[in-house]
């Protein structure tokens, strides 16, 4: 007969070590998608370097009065392109010198990032939701309703994007910031379509969207619960690396004079008026370009952490 003082030993001993066996089973639980995305990226230097200029950038564009108290549009014709750029002077008005109405470059560099960050992110955020949009109706529904968008969006493709928008930007007497995203969105939303209309494609032939179809599920349940979250991935990436290239068209098109005008503040109407001046004074051109540059580069940078952190074949 086996010892009752030993049962019970053993008995404790089960119970302590169940909960133990449960802790290490759930951290062995294997992450989601986005959760080994963001595992991924919280190991990748680039993605804080990228993540930090960002949040400064998004900083100065909602606070441009905390890095400057002179008004980017106060002009002294006292001070002009022959008064050099004081770099001792930091954060001051005279830091990077003045333009060729005496205002102050650092000012105008600091309040020209509202515009520049507005219109990268409305048409990122218009291109994804009507691309996005349609190209999850093409993928999921196919027929006729595929070869219209694809037909439409081959259309679309087939215009040059700066043509484009000078075209439909010079139809425009008075272009501000929300003309600039609707004629940049009007031809950007294509690539955004084709990347989700294939992956919805991927995504719908996976075995749970047709075990929730067989289930009974509706239409827009398997779509927006089943199919866009899987498919979403390579569309944000798209995105992502997108916006610094609408951030340069936007400088583009105001450099050329089709873009933002006076009085709006832009890093590409003063790289223009920078120009002028390139051969005895460069410190009018090189600031805004440069702030301009870094912008650009640090969204292209995060696409590539957040490319990289999606795509299993590039780890």
């Amino acid at each position: 007969m086996p010892d009752v003082t030993e049962t019970k030993t053993e008995a404790a001993v089960d119970a302590v070590a169940a909960p133990s066996a449960a802790d290490a089973q759930s951290k062995d639980k294997p992450r989601s998608l986005w959760g080994d995305a963001w595992f991924d990226l919280r190991h990748r230097p680039m993605f804080w370097i990228s993540s930090i200029l960002l949040v400064l950038l998004l900083v100065i564009a909602a606070f441009p009065g905390l890095f400057t108290g002179a008004n980017p549009r106060d002009g002294d014709l006292t001070n002009h392109f022959l008064t050099k750029p004081e770099l001792g002077h930091l954060f001051q008005a005279d830091w990077f010198g003045y333009d060729g109405q005496g205002r102050s470059i650092y000012a105008r560099v600091i309040y020209g990032t509202r515009a520049s960050i507005l219109v990268g992110v409305g048409v990122t955020a218009a291109v994804t939701l009507v691309g996005g949009l349609l190209g999850m109706l093409a993928g999921y529904f196919g027929g006729w309703l595929d070869s219209v968008i694809s037909r439409v969006t081959d259309i679309f493709f087939g215009i040059p994007f700066l043509l484009g928008a000078m075209v439909v930007l010079n139809a425009f007497t008075e272009r501000k910031v929300y003309v600039v995203i609707l004629a940049l969105a009007f031809l950007g939303w294509t690539s955004i379509c084709r990347v989700m209309r294939a992956s919805v494609i991927t995504a719908k032939q996976a075995d749970y969207v047709t075990a929730a179809r067989a289930l009974g599920a509706g239409t827009t349940r398997i779509l927006f619960r089943h199919v866009l979250p899987n498919a979403l991935a390579p569309t944000i990436v798209v995105a992502t690396i997108a916006l610094g290239g609408y951030i340069s068209a936007e400088a583009t098109l105001s450099f050329l004079g089709l873009g933002l005008a006076d009085p709006t503040i832009s890093w590409g109407i003063d790289i223009a008026e920078g120009s002028q001046a390139i051969r005895d004074n460069p410190h009018a051109l090189l600031f805004p370009a440069g702030m301009l540059s870094l912008t650009v580069f640090a969204f292209i940078m995060l696409g590539d952490a957040v490319r990289d952190a999606l795509d299993p074949k590039l780890r």
